[in-house]
């Protein structure tokens, strides 16, 4: 139902013939789905030559957005959910597939990204064991450098108004994760949290292998990623 109401909205927009204006060679733009997250993430394309755009986006997480990672619950773990804040750049480079001879650039296009991140994290709560209960407290940090391509269809709204739909932005990307004492656990604390991670929902869909102890506090994982998102652009 949502690809059809996609198809009867874009259909009057492809029958439309192109017209000589100039082309707009800047165009600014919010990701509007990201507002939801607590994410402010602005960006500027620019056009060369008939097919080509080159982007950036930039912008920062609040830790007040509506999507958090649900917390660690089990026999050894109690912790609080996660909530994260920090900076995200992603520079982009696309090709569209109608030629531009006038306006704005519309139409599908595809192309290929580059993600930076760097995410700062609390994670705190309660690890039990047979001696019994214990506080711990750590300041996370989550650095990651990735690399996708994807596809994508802009819809013109107005002269300058339009819509992007970022419909699929499969990739891979390093994640570093490095773990701050700020109340420390007993040893056996690692290897159970290790365990615990395999076990959580998202790091049994990547698959991830985390291997933290005492004596090493960060870990690198190679994990796949993924973007979509509605961009509301102004060109001019």
């Amino acid at each position: 139902m949502t690809i059809a109401l996609f198809l009867m909205a874009i259909m009057p927009v492809l029958g439309q013939e192109e017209t000589s204006e100039p082309l707009l060679k800047n165009e600014v733009k919010i990701l509007v789905t990201d507002l939801l997250n607590g994410t402010i993430m602005l960006g500027y394309e620019r056009p060369f030559g008939k097919h080509l755009g080159v982007s950036l986006m930039a912008g920062y997480k609040s830790k007040d957005g509506l999507l958090k990672l649900s917390g660690l619950d089990t026999d050894q773990f109690k912790t609080e959910d996660l909530s994260y804040d920090g900076l995200r750049v992603i520079p982009e480079v696309r090709y569209y597939l109608k030629e531009s001879i006038g306006g704005m650039r519309t139409g599908f296009y595809f192309g290929g990204y580059l993600t930076f991140m760097s995410y700062k994290s609390d994670f705190k709560g309660t690890y039990i064991n047979e001696d019994g209960s214990f506080p711990f407290q750590y300041d996370v940090t989550i650095n990651t450098n990735s690399v996708g391509l994807m596809i994508g269809y802009k819809l013109k709204l107005s002269n300058h108004f339009n819509l992007d739909f970022l419909i699929a932005g499969p990739g891979a990307g390093n994640y570093k994760f490095k773990l701050k004492e700020v109340t420390a656990a007993p040893d056996e604390f690692w290897l159970d949290l290790n365990d615990a991670l395999e076990l959580y929902s998202l790091a049994d869909l990547i698959n991830a292998d985390f291997d933290f102890s005492s004596s090493k506090n960060s870990n690198d994982l190679v994990l796949p990623s993924f973007r979509y998102g509605i961009t509301l652009g102004y060109a001019f």
